[in-house]
């Protein structure tokens, strides 16, 4: 089994020199880490990896103890939500998956857990693990919730896929979402050329790319698949959803940051259209992180 870890980093603030748009010295960073793993095998052999994945989450949504984080009042046991009451909601099937927004508190916390266990995945071992990726759900659940407060047109967007239903058993949505992904429509600050890079003229370097002025974009960050669901496409086809809901809101430009040491996450995003943007990027090298752009 081939296993790749993507780190993704929120954008620096940089700083374009008026001298020269490829000098950028940094002026401050914030730091979000999110992961992306990919790994080879077939879906129907990694049956142990299932269970195993199914046999983990109740439990872990159950903590005993003191110094476990208290858990919203969530119902772990809530089935899948029945298709005919998504008739009128967005989505994208492929294969055996559909990706689609999250609607119900237990998906977004079941895309939170999601990206603990990539953030814990290479410490298993820890004694302390389970504790420290609940912890971390919780409080990545909260941050899903308040990111969805803000102005119309401009919440973020958590995508999730999830297996289809089949079968006279409807699955629970514990045992459903295997992927997610966070879809943000930003707007630049004024002077900004590139999200955390601010130019001498931004409005003329925005006439130079799309012929007019444009302050929105959008930001793709905390993609994530479950590991037993890796090599099936999801990731691409998550980001192609992701894609269209942009369009769909109006905005032009697509933006990723990506670790430079990850050629399957590299490849991937120039898979889906997006380039590297080297005046930008020149100033991550102390992140080990690359901005990525695709015009939509």
């Amino acid at each position: 089994m081939l296993t790749t870890a993507v780190p993704i980093h929120a954008p620096p603030v940089l700083l374009a020199s008026p001298a020269s748009s490829r000098s950028i010295r940094k002026l401050s960073t914030i730091t979000a880490s999110w992961r992306m793993s990919m790994n080879s095998g077939s879906f129907q052999t990694k049956k142990r990896e299932e269970l195993s994945f199914h046999v983990d989450h109740p439990a872990a949504f159950d903590p005993k103890g003191d110094d476990t984080p208290k858990l919203p009042d969530l119902r772990f046991d809530r089935l899948q939500l029945p298709e005919e009451d998504l008739v009128n909601i967005s989505k994208m099937e492929f294969g055996q998956f559909v990706a689609r927004g999250a609607l119900i508190d237990e998906e977004f916390w079941t895309a939170a857990w999601l990206r603990a266990e990539s953030h814990w995945e290479n410490r298993d071992k820890d004694r302390f693990s389970q504790s420290l990726k609940m912890k971390y759900a919780n409080e990545e659940f909260k941050a899903i919730r308040n990111r969805l407060i803000g102005p119309v047109g401009q919440q973020p967007k958590c995508i999730i896929t999830l297996r289809k239903q089949g079968g006279m058993v409807k699955p629970t949505v514990l045992k459903s979402v295997v992927g997610t992904l966070d879809l943000s429509i930003r707007r630049f600050f004024p002077g900004e050329i590139f999200p955390g890079v601010i130019g001498r003229d931004a409005q003329s370097h925005f006439r130079d790319i799309h012929g007019g002025w444009d302050d929105r974009y959008g930001y793709v960050s905390n993609l994530v698949v479950a590991k037993f669901a890796r090599r099936h496409g999801i990731a691409t086809n998550m980001m192609r959803f992701a894609i269209e809901t942009a369009k769909s809101y109006g905005v032009k430009l697509l933006y990723v940051h990506v670790d430079r040491n990850n050629k399957p996450a590299l490849q991937l995003f120039e898979k889906m259209g997006f380039e590297m943007i080297e005046q930008a990027s020149e100033g991550l090298v102390e992140d080990n992180t690359y901005l990525l752009r695709c015009s939509l």
